[in-house]
């Protein structure tokens, strides 16, 4: 325990799982002691809780990261050999609480919505509107990969990756999505 004096540490708690961000500070990181901390880390961790994800990272370096423009954050990574952690942090994060999302796109905005997984179609058109979960219909999908391969949607068509689901389909991390609903109608006023 005394390896971890002045670590801070986050935890995440999902399912019995803990999951484990180990901060070392930058003046460690440039000394002799590089590693040193994050080893001690890692064996507590090991010991106290077998399997759980340890992820290193520094607070000053992502900090200093967040304040530099996209371009002069990618120089001052390939300058420096180093990485980014958030990445990570966020991939465990979204694991670690059985968390998804899916995409929608329009002619002016592209959307990433949450949803944990084992979500059905209908329950995904309700996180964008509830008229949408009521009036499902059904959900026209595309994988991002098959988009990213193919170019443009005509193209991801053309190609047969284009799927028509219905109710019963399971959505998929990644999954762009076009929703096909019917409009619940309004009681008639008497």
């Amino acid at each position: 325990m005394e390896a971890l004096a002045g670590c801070g540490r986050v935890g995440v708690w999902s399912q019995g799982q803990e999951k484990w961000a180990g901060r070392r500070c930058r003046q460690k990181i440039n000394s002799e002691l590089k590693g040193f901390w994050l080893i001690k880390i890692k064996e507590w961790v090991d010991k106290y809780d077998p399997g759980a994800l340890v992820i290193p990272f520094s607070g000053a370096l992502e900090l200093r990261l967040q304040e530099l423009s996209a371009e002069e954050r990618q120089k001052y990574l390939e300058a420096n050999m180093t990485q980014s952690a958030l990445p990570k942090i966020i991939k465990a994060g979204f694991a670690a609480l059985q968390l998804e999302y899916f995409f929608t796109a329009g002619p002016d905005e592209v959307r990433a919505w949450t949803i944990r997984k084992g979500t059905k179609a209908p329950q995904a058109a309700g996180k964008i509107h509830t008229d949408f979960e009521k009036g499902f219909i059904m959900a026209e999908v595309m994988k991002y990969e098959d988009f990213k391969e193919e170019g443009s949607e005509n193209a991801v068509k053309a190609a047969g990756k284009y799927r028509q689901q219905g109710r019963n389909y399971i959505v998929e991390d990644g999954d762009i999505i076009f929703f096909k609903f019917n409009t619940p109608q309004q009681p008639k006023k008497k």
